[in-house]
């Protein structure tokens, strides 16, 4: 049996402790014990990307935002559709996050975060979100398990009216606002509904045919 090897462990502004693991190939972040993300499991991050920039994937100059930068899926997947001329700003607020991705020795998405259309935000997407006005033409937040967060209690805010408030003013006005839930996540749906936006949901499994269902709100302004 191939062993779980510790690879690293960072504390989050609120005290909660994540740690990387690898284990025969995969890597793991979890977070005092539970998995937040897994290299074997990420078809629903894949997905939330292609929802958000398959309709931008002809238009030029795109312009898109990642909140959280995970274990890097969303940004490929975001580079895979988007045009060499498209600009994708990715803001994560552990450093460690982002050294454990640029390790080469992991293969993470150093290659990713290298690409030219990149620009990384280290910090609070929150700080990002507040001083932009109708910048993207798409924001895709992934900075926790939804409403009700894991990692970093002041995740909470963005899930909520004010976070939305910021997140919907720094979009353009046919921009879309995707977040990625672990669950269904009715708070969220309601705040967006009471923001004036038009809701979808789509589910997804962790894996392409297994493993939990996990659930993406794609909202637009109500026309």
């Amino acid at each position: 049996m191939k062993k779980l090897e510790r690879l690293g462990d960072a504390t989050s502004p609120d005290g909660s402790t994540l740690t990387l693991f690898r284990h025969d190939g995969a890597y793991v972040i979890k977070v005092d014990g539970v998995e937040l993300m897994s290299t074997r499991r990420h078809n629903s991050e894949d997905l939330l990307a292609e929802l958000a920039c398959t309709p931008l994937k002809e238009q030029r100059g795109a312009r898109v935002l990642i909140g959280g930068l995970g274990l890097g899926f969303t940004l490929r997947e975001a580079l895979r559709i988007l045009p060499t001329d498209a600009r994708v700003e990715v803001a994560e607020l552990m450093e460690a996050v982002i050294e454990w991705n640029m390790n080469p020795e992991y293969g993470l998405a150093g290659q990713a975060l290298g690409d030219p259309r990149v620009t990384l935000r280290r910090g609070d997407v929150a700080n990002l979100l507040r001083n932009a006005r109708g910048v993207y033409d798409a924001i895709m937040m992934d900075v926790d398990n939804g409403s009700d967060p894991l990692t970093t209690a002041g995740n909470a805010q963005l899930y909520r009216a004010r976070g939305i408030a910021a997140a919907v003013s720094a979009l353009k006005p046919e921009g879309s606002l995707l977040y990625w839930s672990d669950q269904i996540d009715t708070p969220l749906h309601e705040s967006l509904e009471n923001a004036g936006l038009s809701v979808e949901v789509v589910r997804a499994r962790a894996h392409a045919t297994s493993g939990p269902w996990h659930a993406i709100y794609l909202a637009r302004r109500a026309r």
